[in-house]
């Protein structure tokens, strides 16, 4: 069961959705891009994974290829744990975050997808004896700006079945039209991408009250200013998410034990994939504390997510891209359905492998 091969794939899917052009990272996003990585063992089974992303792709890639593959190669892929430990320790000088924890987190996914698959069980069912079958989704909306154009994306939202959604918005206009849309019964949460410094960020929360958000996520800037979080929780009564960038498993512990953050938000395919998550996950059940985790992927990256939302009851909801594809990679599997809730696949592995045709449709 040793690793013969890591190749990392690079997909771009044309998307429409409601609104402009738009996208995150510093750059207008023409088409999704996603990094799969496919691991092939001398035992011939073949693993998917998913590796963040986006603009960040070509710095992971060059990663995966010059640091973390020939580290990889020829270990035994049966003992994720030790493998995963044994990659992290020689390259932890070149940071803890970044395209370096993205390649591993790919290839962690994939180790998992192959032990799934040799077991002949889900993911979800090596991580817990108990599973649920579907999880509730929330649509995360691109940045849309203009207030008619988030009436008319929350209105389509609810007509497809959807109980809660989540805005990356900046003012209180934007906040405003969708809670009018939505009405009282839909959630609302709200994004803004860690835009303010704590002073700003306190006079923001406080005028966002009445629009009842379920939680505002990454309101300060930087991300990693805990104590100014902490000074905005105790100026606001508001339900603060956080955790995309928080870059491993260690990084959560500090936060599991204060009220600051009411919702966590590891994302598989940053943090160090789902060996990383399932540590998160099993600290946040411990301390009775709620996941939400950070999922705008499409691919193996959705499937791990939905493996651990399988596995913890902790994970309320999954966060679903916005945005129609012109072509999915798993056909329906991952899909939300007309109640807004997403079966969760139930195969062996991941549940479900991508579509090699479309796959070299899109392929970089």
């Amino acid at each position: 069961m040793n690793i013969v091969k890591i190749e990392p794939v690079h997909v771009s899917l044309p998307y429409s959705h409601d609104g402009p052009l738009t996208g995150f990272g510093g750059s207008v996003w023409p088409t999704l891009s996603y990094l799969l990585i496919r691991v092939e063992t001398d035992d011939r089974l073949v693993g998917w994974g998913e590796a963040f992303g986006y603009g960040a792709i070509p710095a992971t890639i060059a990663a995966m290829e010059t640091l973390v593959r020939p580290l990889a190669l020829g270990r035994d892929a049966s003992d994720i744990g030790a493998l995963m430990i044994s990659l992290k320790k020689p390259l932890h000088i070149f940071g803890r975050s970044g395209p370096v924890q993205y390649a591993l987190s790919g290839l962690d996914i994939a180790l998992w997808d192959l032990a799934g698959k040799r077991a002949g069980k889900s993911v979800g069912r090596l991580l817990s004896p108990m599973v649920r079958e579907s999880v509730p989704a929330y649509k995360s909306f691109m940045r849309l700006e203009r207030p008619e154009i988030i009436t008319q994306a929350c209105r389509r939202a609810i007509a497809q079945g959807f109980q809660s959604v989540k805005l990356h918005e900046v003012t209180i206009d934007a906040v405003a039209a969708a809670r009018s849309a939505l009405g009282e019964a839909v959630s609302l949460t709200l994004d803004v991408n860690c835009a303010w410094p704590v002073q700003q960020a306190v006079q923001m929360a406080s005028a966002l009250l009445p629009y009842r958000l379920k939680w505002l996520e990454e309101p300060v800037w930087p991300p990693e200013d805990v104590v100014g979080l902490a000074a905005l929780r105790r100026a606001v009564d508001i339900p603060v998410a956080l955790g995309e960038n928080l870059a491993n498993a260690s990084a959560f512990a500090p936060l599991m034990d204060n009220d600051v953050i009411s919702f966590f938000q590891p994302s598989v395919t940053k943090m160090g994939g789902i060996t990383e998550f399932r540590a998160v996950a099993q600290a946040a059940a411990r301390n009775h504390r709620a996941v939400a985790p950070h999922s705008p992927y499409f691919g193996p990256g959705l499937l791990a997510t939905l493996q651990l939302a399988a596995a913890f009851p902790c994970i309320g909801s999954v966060e679903v891209f916005g945005v129609d594809l012109e072509q999915t990679l798993f056909g329906a599997t991952g899909t939300v359905g007309a109640d807004g809730s997403i079966t969760i696949p139930s195969g062996p592995g991941l549940g479900a492998d991508p579509d090699l045709a479309v796959i070299e449709r899109y392929r970089v």
